[in-house]
């Protein structure tokens, strides 16, 4: 049986997931489900689009995705069927998908079409958990829908070159649970443009020249204690899904705060770095 993920906005205080899972198990009894997130925050597109495309290839081929983020249909909001890099995607046409199929072409796109629809304000439920287990049964994404090529994209997701290539304009698409503010300049973009020139992270007031491809690697442990910077301070590295991310090393939300609070950053906030 394949693997069925989910990932919503939704919370765990309501009924939803329960109801989904429930759901699920009834038709399928033998489901594998998978909770990708439920804390997305509400109709975040951009910060779905993150997570599920850094969690995605994690899974084995033929996994079913739902994403239950802004899932109302309407005539600009259609459901969706995708089936990209060997996964199956039921979602609304929201952009969400756009982050995977902008670097690997789908192999089918299909306007979901099933019969007898509810036309309720629990779709996930209603229609996406149909497609799903229909697909988990073996079904083909011919028998769901009709052929679609209006995928929406992200816009505002890419970071934006200017000044000849001596500064990039990117933007946080993320905070995670430790407060570390995730950015949407990748690694690859900024090694590009880097060409070996020194550069600047200007982050609010705060400027930072140094990225680091570890938390812990802000340490010089050939110092004294007393002398090396350690829990508190502000440090640039790419994470582990090839992003600049901004930190501070070992930081709690609860109580000392992290870079999003201390730096006062949040989504869509611009971040800048300067080639010099």
């Amino acid at each position: 049986m394949a693997v069925i993920t989910l990932t919503t906005d939704f919370g765990l205080k309501d009924h939803f997931v329960g109801a989904i899972k429930g759901t699920i198990y009834r038709e399928l009894a033998d489901a594998r489900i998978v909770d990708i997130s439920h804390q997305i925050s509400p109709f975040n597109i951009h910060e779905c689009a993150y997570l599920l495309k850094n969690s995605y290839k994690a899974f084995p081929e033929g996994t079913i995705h739902i994403v239950g983020v802004d899932s109302e249909p309407t005539k600009e909001n259609q459901h969706i069927a995708v089936l990209v890099d060997g996964h199956y995607f039921i979602s609304a046409n929201n952009g969400v998908v756009s982050l995977i199929t902008s670097e690997i072409n789908p192999e089918k796109v299909v306007e979901i079409n099933i019969p007898n629809p509810i036309h309720g304000s629990f779709p996930v439920l209603d229609v996406f958990v149909q497609v799903a287990c229909h697909i988990a049964r073996g079904g083909t994404l011919d028998v769901v829908g009709k052929k679609f090529d209006q995928l929406k994209e992200l816009k505002e997701f890419s970071p934006r070159i200017t000044d000849n290539g001596k500064t990039i304009v990117g933007s946080v698409i993320y905070i995670d649970n430790y407060g570390n503010v995730i950015t949407n300049i990748r690694k690859s973009l900024f090694e590009a443009y880097r060409n070996g020139r020194a550069f600047t992270i200007n982050a609010r007031n705060k400027k930072i020249s140094e990225i680091h491809h570890k938390y812990s690697d802000i340490i010089n442990f050939d110092l004294e204690k007393n002398q090396r910077k350690g829990p508190g301070d502000l440090l640039a590295l790419f994470n582990s899904s090839g992003y600049i991310e901004l930190a501070i090393y070992k930081s709690d939300l609860n109580t000392v705060g992290g870079a999003s609070s201390l730096l006062g950053l949040d989504y869509r906030d611009t971040i800048l770095i300067n080639f010099v």
